[in-house]
């Protein structure tokens, strides 16, 4: 009788295995325009992912979205989950899946990976678009752009928190704080951490002048998790410590930096260096 069982177990689970395989191609197909959902471009294929696969298994089990995803190590720039359910569900889910409508959760263009999970009475999607930081940009594209972004900002009047400041000079590009910048933003993305101090301890004016800067002033700003220049400079100007930085009439050059690395807990590190030489 327990032979009997055991055989009965693995049977179920070999079909729900086959039901899923299929289910992963009509989803696909679904994504391309077939069937009842018409496209309006063509999208390529959603990868199947085991990491999501888990994570629509623990859905089934009543767990919440984010907090699967962080279970199963799986960092997203957005994510989607999808069920059916409902009595044999399982053995019916790709045809049921075309009549309830899903297509535009199939054939959002952000999504490019998937997983799925079944059982006899429920069926859970998970898609997702994984964390991948890109500054789109090669380095010094981005950091011309932020200098471009510092001069317009200096060009009118603002209050930086309760302290105005007039419109001031256009400064001007340095390549020995533009090499601190990077040097400091690699830093903190290869290893993970946000700060004006460096791992050795060093403060930025410790940096520029590793760099052969002789300074007579000096400031720093950092960002982390910004997407592109603008993020990055709309966010300082906000703050009003760096706004206050990039707003000083003294300073008459800098050089900034994006390092970027999906490992790290925010993807991308910015850095910049104002100064003014002696």
């Amino acid at each position: 009788m327990r032979l009997r069982t055991l055989s009965c177990l693995l049977l179920l689970a070999i079909t729900f295995d086959a039901a899923a395989s299929n289910l992963y191609t009509v989803i696909n197909q679904l994504r391309a325009g077939e069937g009842n959902c018409a496209v309006a471009q063509r999208l390529p294929p959603l990868k199947p992912q085991a990491a999501l696969e888990r994570v629509a298994r623990d859905l089934a089990r009543g767990d919440q979205l984010q907090q699967s995803l962080n279970a199963a190590g799986y960092r997203v720039t957005r994510s989607r989950a999808l069920s059916i359910r409902g009595d044999g569900v399982g053995a019916h889910a790709a045809g049921m899946l075309a009549k309830q409508g899903s297509c535009q959760e199939l054939q959002n263009a952000a999504m490019t990976e998937v997983g799925v999970y079944l059982d006899a009475r429920q069926v859970w999607i998970v898609l997702a678009a994984p964390f991948a930081p890109s500054v789109g940009a090669s380095g010094q594209a981005a950091g011309q752009r932020i200098l471009d972004l510092i001069n317009q900002a200096r060009a009118t009047p603002r209050y930086c928190g309760t302290t105005a400041f007039n419109a001031a000079r256009p400064v001007r590009w340095n390549d020995s704080l533009a090499e601190a910048s990077r040097l400091h933003a690699d830093d903190m993305a290869r290893y993970n951490y946000f700060s004006h101090s460096g791992r050795d301890g060093s403060n930025p004016w410790d940096r520029i002048e590793r760099a052969g800067y002789r300074w007579r002033s000096t400031g720093e700003n950092i960002a982390a998790g910004q997407r592109n220049a603008e993020e990055a400079v709309a966010g300082w100007i906000k703050s009003p410590g760096h706004c206050a930085n990039l707003m000083d009439p003294g300073f008459t050059e800098m050089g900034a930096a994006v390092a970027v690395n999906s490992r790290s807990e925010m993807g991308m590190y910015w850095a910049q260096e104002f100064g003014t030489p002696r």
